[in-house]
């Protein structure tokens, strides 16, 4: 899977690569319509994906592929046939989902350092985000759309910064869709709620 599908830009696209960011794309555009195929969709592309993660040695990102496949499990059954049916978070919750983001990434930031990961504090930081952002959407509460488009802008950066350039091209095409996503799911809130 480590063979070069193409080069672009003077970029080697591996088969692995292109895989896992296709499949990813997919998730990611089903998800914003709130339909319960994401997540088969989900855990395909985290599969993939945490293979490539760990042969970049981001083992922060590798191990978020294995919450990804529990998510996309849960989701599945969470969701339900009809999809989701997006709602807010109180703001307790806003602050407790903080709180544990920012805990996260100070106790994990130390320990990719001492393992020699290939990035630290914004691996943790896309551990952290991602997986609250994930387990949000299984929840189907609206602000995963905020975090993910964070999560994005990050992720992003870092994948630019160690010359993965089509995954970094991936993540800023999820920033983007992370936006409509979160439109998409308020708009689809705001409905319901002036339904009742």
């Amino acid at each position: 899977m480590s063979t070069i599908l193409f080069t672009a830009w003077g970029y080697q696209v591996s088969i692995l690569e292109f895989l896992s960011a296709s499949t990813s794309l997919a998730a990611v555009l089903l998800g914003i319509k709130g339909t319960r195929q994401t997540w088969p969709w989900w855990a395909l592309s985290s599969a993939l994906y945490g293979f490539f993660f760990l042969d970049a040695k981001l083992y922060a990102s590798a191990a978020l592929q294995i919450v990804f496949i529990i998510a996309a499990i849960w989701g599945w059954f969470g969701w339900g046939p009809e999809g989701a049916k997006p709602a807010p978070l109180t703001k307790v919750e806003r602050v407790k989902w903080l709180a544990g983001l920012i805990i996260g990434c100070a106790i994990a930031t130390p320990l990719l350092s001492a393992i020699g990961a290939a990035a630290t504090w914004s691996d943790a930081f896309i551990f952290f985000g991602s997986l609250i952002a994930q387990i949000l959407m299984v929840y189907q509460k609206y602000e995963a759309w905020t975090i993910w488009l964070i999560v994005d802008v990050v992720a992003t950066t870092q994948y630019a910064l160690l010359g993965y350039w089509f995954t970094c091209l991936l993540y800023a095409i999820f920033t983007v869709v992370a936006i409509y996503g979160w439109r998409r799911w308020y708009e689809s809130h705001r409905r319901t709620f002036r339904a009742l």
